[in-house]
């Protein structure tokens, strides 16, 4: 009965390589069953082994010898199968086919959405809303009164922003008027002396005609009484007294004669003194018109349309002149977009314009292109690069472009700063 049980033990040994071999083998790369004769065949290529080494059940050895052997086997069957067995293009042409023409179509449609939505456009994420803010300064000083308007508040120009107490400005005013009055008062005095001194010019001039005539008539009457005496007829007392007479005539007119000069170069000097005070009054009319321009300084009004922003002006602060009181933003606001030297090939002024507000995405903004400045940002910086020092590396430029919107929305605050992504149409 032992000999029964190593018998049967001896023979399932024998059956194991050869059912492994089987399973190896007995399927080639398809997936399908291989015939008997198949099995057949490939035992028939193996060489055969001795019998008595497969009966010994103890030769750890040979059977690790005899399942390397089977392995080799059973990999040189699969070489077999996947020769005979057909590539995946033979297999799937329809599919490949199928797959070349999406690609195909893929690259199209690329080419396409680039030819229509990219290529016809510049954009830059770069770009700002841009104002020329001014800030509100006070030209004279003063206790800030009343302060009508309040942060963020839009303005028409001419509203009132600040008021500056008025009553020493006032003041100042009332005391150049009455300066000018009292230059006024005091041209016409000269005036009044001007005249009164014509009308001794007049006198001294009637004196001098009368010297003259009494000059005349003591000069003849010297001659007669002259001749007289030399005659023998009259007598030399006579003539002496007539020459003195003549004499006195002669000063008389003389001081008549100087009269006249002093009252005419008289007239000169009140002249010259009344040139001085017109001069004076000019003056002091500049001063009043000056007061009125400080009383008119005290209220703070808009230039222009815009809003009010930081404010930090209040009632009973002492403002004084030049002092920022808060800052104003315009209406008139447009877009700087700093594009790369790159994108402005083909950008020309009046160009259209998509504009997006990071701000308000749902808003699509149009414009037009105003104008490309002539130099890159940085060339008008405060501190330009100078690439003729150091190690030069090159850079791409950006070109602040300006676009122009004439409808910016009224309903939402835009202002200087914010950001904007710019799609300039340019081909």
């Amino acid at each position: 009965m032992l000999d029964d049980q190593r018998q049967a033990s001896e023979a399932e040994a024998r059956a194991r390589p050869a059912d492994s071999r089987l399973d190896a083998g007995d399927r080639d790369g398809a997936g399908r069953a291989l015939s008997d004769r198949d099995v057949m065949d490939l035992g028939g290529d193996r060489p055969e082994r001795d019998p008595e080494t497969a009966r010994k059940p103890g030769s750890d050895g040979d059977d690790q010898a005899a399942q390397a052997e089977d392995k080799a086997d059973a990999t040189e069957d699969d070489a077999q199968g996947d020769a005979r067995r057909p590539n995946i293009l033979r297999r799937h042409p329809v599919a490949f086919l199928l797959g070349g023409l999406a690609v195909v179509a893929l690259c199209v449609g690329v080419f396409f959405y680039w030819l229509l939505y990219m290529h016809p456009y510049e954009s830059t994420d770069d770009a700002f809303v841009d104002a020329r803010s001014i800030s509100i300064q006070p030209k004279v000083g003063g206790y800030l009164v009343d302060v009508p308007v309040t942060d963020n508040q839009h303005v028409e120009a001419g509203q009132i922003l600040f008021q500056i107490y008025q009553r020493d400005y006032a003041i100042a005013l009332d005391q150049a008027k009455a300066q000018v009055v009292a230059d006024q008062a005091a041209i016409r005095n000269i005036d009044a002396q001007i005249q009164a001194q014509n009308a001794n010019i007049d006198v001294s001039k009637a004196q001098v005609a009368t010297a003259e005539a009494a000059l005349k008539f003591a000069q003849e009457d010297a001659a007669r009484y002259k001749d007289l005496a030399d005659r023998g007829s009259g007598s030399i007392q006579q003539s002496q007294s007539a020459t003195s007479t003549l004499q006195q005539r002669q000063a008389a007119l003389q001081s008549a004669n100087a009269s006249v000069v002093a009252a005419q170069k008289q007239i000169g000097s009140l002249e010259a003194q009344k040139a001085s005070t017109q001069a004076q009054l000019a003056r002091d009319q500049a001063q009043v018109e000056q007061a009125e321009l400080n009383l008119g300084y005290t209220t703070v009004r808009a230039v222009q349309s815009g809003r009010v922003v930081r404010l930090t002006g209040g009632i009973g602060q002492l403002a004084q002149a030049g002092q920022s009181l808060s800052m104003f933003v315009p209406d008139d606001i447009w877009v700087t977009a700093n594009f790369k030297e790159t994108q402005i090939t083909d950008m020309r002024p009046d160009q259209p314009v998509d504009l997006e507000i990071d701000a308000y995405p749902n808003r699509k903004i149009h414009g037009t292109v105003a104008s490309v400045q002539p130099g890159s940002g940085t060339a008008f910086s405060l501190l330009p690069a100078q690439n003729a020092t150091g190690n030069y590396v090159k850079v791409t430029q950006r070109i602040p472009v300006k676009i122009v919107v004439k409808d910016w929305p009224k309903d939402v605050a835009i202002g200087p700063g914010m950001s904007i992504v710019p799609t300039v149409t340019v081909r």
